[in-house]
């Protein structure tokens, strides 16, 4: 199978590696990409994350709480350029499909976009959208939605660069008050920043898991071929914990933690302390806009291409 620019370019951005090592894992696994992802790693070239989003359009994504923070949203629409996405009128309509979206009992998008626009009952969802195309001039999308509803406590929320980001937290707790509010606030920036893949250990797949484990293990074979099975299993499990502590939101460093070493987790117990509360951070949402979504790079393609002579 021939090794395209394009081939390359993928796998580089997958995995952080070179492009010379990239060319050589694909060529090795005849263009296979995830066994090209899992050759690269077996040798220590690539890090243990999956394929990373590609963010590339553009677009807001809005939070919308209900009085009581019992319910939120989080939705986020597309659109062609950033010069849209920063315009009022732009702004405007995504705050009502926030509301819509608030409110609505669809499952998916295809009933969501099927249901009557609240702002204007004479028109669907997908009509009201139309309409909004027409007169801003731009090509728009409502990729997606998701609602938070915790009757037991709350649910907190977090913009970041003006709507780049949208995250919302379940909070459920015996005790509501300023304090928690803003340990909430502050798991909700955690969210935004670090991105963590799960909120606890106990989300994560088993198969994942062992799949990890195959992995690292011939990495640490590789990195150790003297070592007997004993030290290989904890070295394997060391890359391990480090990985879930990297991934899972409780496990992770708390990033305003004074020492550089408190868990979120152990945060969230300090706070329950000293509010005698009972609090536990059932599960997050995080929107970026654009996240999986690619733009056309076709001068970078080029340019690898001319870097590797194909």
């Amino acid at each position: 199978m021939a090794i395209t620019a394009a081939m390359v370019k993928e796998l580089r951005e997958m995995t952080g590696a070179g492009m010379m090592d990239c060319k050589k894992a694909l060529a090795a696994t005849e263009g296979d990409m995830d066994k090209a992802v899992e050759f690269l790693r077996e040798k220590g070239l690539a890090t243990a994350q999956k394929k990373a989003g590609r963010i590339a359009a553009e677009g807001l994504c809005k939070v919308l709480v209900s009085d009581d923070a019992k319910k939120a949203v989080v939705v986020e629409v597309n659109s062609e350029t950033d010069f849209v996405a920063k315009n009022e009128k732009f702004q405007n309509y995504v705050a009502e499909v926030a509301a819509q979206a608030l409110d609505t009992t669809a499952a998916d998008m295809d009933a969501f976009m099927a249901e009557p626009w609240k702002a204007d009952t004479n028109k669907t969802v997908q009509e009201a959208l139309a309409a909004q195309i027409a007169v801003i001039g731009e090509n728009m999308k409502i990729r997606r939605f998701e609602q938070v509803t915790e009757e037991n406590g709350f649910v907190a929320d977090y913009t970041h660069m003006g709507g780049k980001i949208g995250v919302l937290v379940d909070v459920e707790t015996d005790v509501i008050n300023d304090a928690v509010k803003e340990m909430a606030k502050n798991i909700a920036m955690q969210v935004a920043a670090i991105k963590p893949v799960y909120t606890t250990r106990a989300e994560v797949d088993q198969a994942y898991i062992e799949k990890e484990k195959e992995i690292l293990t011939v990495q640490a074979k590789n990195e150790k071929p003297d070592a007997n099975d004993k030290i290989i299993s904890g070295m394997v499990m060391g890359r391990i914990n480090k990985e879930l502590k990297e991934i899972c939101l409780m496990d992770q460093v708390y990033v305003k933690a004074e020492d550089g070493k408190q868990s979120v987790q152990a945060y969230v117990d300090s706070v329950a302390k000293e509010n005698g509360a009972k609090i536990n951070i059932k599960g997050f949402v995080r929107f970026e806009t654009g996240d999986g979504l690619e733009k056309k790079e076709e001068n970078f393609a080029e340019e690898v291409a001319k870097q590797m002579g194909m």
